[in-house]
């Protein structure tokens, strides 16, 4: 079919979507490809909407659904964009994806190499686009990936050896190296849930309500808030199913006073002992929480900046969420990007609380020594 000299009348119906497509061709909207393509009847081609090439007059172009349908009425597609062809986006998607699944399925740490001849991209190149898409590098994904694979299979296997093995390292040392940055704890009692390991707990009362907390030998290991003492201790069995739970003496009941202290007033410096347990990007995100000052505030697109990995805002949050160190570890500082306060896990009105008494307690003139 020849194509047409001119743009066909556009409807009533159809003026207020081409007006929206105009918008993203004008925009060079990636987002857009895909969703339509246009035709510039003066050149007789077709393209995406993020082609690059010069803009037509508006009056010169048309829209179609697909590529067949601009080819039907006549247009050719464009060598530039190349619209008949998988978008560079979805191209670099897969392409990414491939490499993903090759590290899942690889039996060590990645050659970075293989990869981006695998991939027909330079190094350089592939590793880029690697970690602009999946917010890591080949290597990080690869050790990650492997991790949680030996955290679920320690769960279940006979051995710790066994489960390193079976996650797909191909050297204990390999794993071992950062074993307790991984787990937060030895292999082997991360295997056992906390099976033979003593923690001493007790309760403590404060304006935010009951506070349970948790020591092992290294230090504070949980604080929990809550109403009911109950569900506080079935929360700490959860982190902890077969540790060995022992009442706190007198002793152990200063560093609960010492903790309600840090609730009821923030601005006097508390040096509390703390035994933090999580993955390797937990323990970033909550080293990233304590370096927020008294009476701050940051949002969770902040904090994934400052750990290195700004797209893992939702990983972020999860960390938060998953913090079992209240206050000490101060996830009620983090806000949404409008300064709105988010979920919590020990509830939003406490969030208020602690923000808002922590605000004050910065404007307050520190007592000369």
């Amino acid at each position: 079919m020849a194509r047409k000299d001119k743009a066909p009348q556009k409807s009533a119906e159809t003026a207020e979507p081409d007006a929206e497509r105009w918008a993203a061709v004008l925009a060079r909207d990636r987002s857009a490809d895909g969703a339509f393509f246009f035709s510039v009847t003066s050149t007789g081609v077709y393209c995406r909407p993020s082609c690059p090439s010069r803009r037509a007059k508006r009056e010169n172009v048309a829209f179609h659904v697909t590529p067949a349908a601009a080819e039907a009425a006549g247009f050719r597609p464009c060598k530039r964009c190349r619209p008949d062809e998988m978008s560079l986006v979805a191209r670099r998607a897969e392409i990414i994806a491939a490499a993903c699944r090759a590290l899942e399925d690889g039996s060590d740490v990645p050659n970075l190499d293989e990869l981006a001849k695998a991939s027909g991209l330079s190094r350089f190149h592939f590793h880029r686009i690697f970690k602009e898409i999946v917010g890591v590098t080949p290597k990080e994904f690869a050790l990650a990936h492997r991790r949680k694979a030996v955290r679920k299979e320690l769960q279940r296997s006979t051995s710790v050896t066994e489960a390193i093995y079976d996650a797909g390292f191909n050297s204990s040392a390999r794993f071992y190296a950062n074993a307790s940055e991984s787990l937060g704890m030895s292999p082997k009692t991360f295997r056992r849930g906390g099976k033979n390991e003593v923690l001493t707990f007790a309760y403590g009362r404060s304006s935010l309500g009951d506070i349970l907390v948790a020591a092992s030998a290294k230090g504070i290991a949980a604080i929990l808030i809550g109403d009911d003492r109950e569900q506080l201790i079935a929360d700490l069995e959860a982190i902890f199913p077969h540790a060995e739970r022992i009442a706190g003496d007198r002793q152990f009941e200063k560093i609960v006073s010492d903790v309600v202290g840090l609730v009821e007033h923030p601005q006097q410096p508390v040096d509390l002992p703390l035994d933090i347990r999580g993955t390797a990007f937990q323990q970033r995100v909550w080293k990233a929480l304590r370096d927020i000052p008294l009476g701050a505030t940051a949002t969770y697109t902040e904090i994934a900046d400052r750990v290195g990995r700004p797209k893992a805002v939702r990983a972020v949050a999860r960390a938060c969420a998953t913090n079992p160190l209240a206050i000490a570890v101060p996830c009620h500082r983090v806000v949404r990007a409008d300064g709105s306060l988010a979920g919590y896990r020990w509830g939003v009105e406490r969030k208020s609380m602690l923000i808002a008494r922590e605000a004050g307690s910065a404007k307050k003139p520190k007592p000369r020594g």
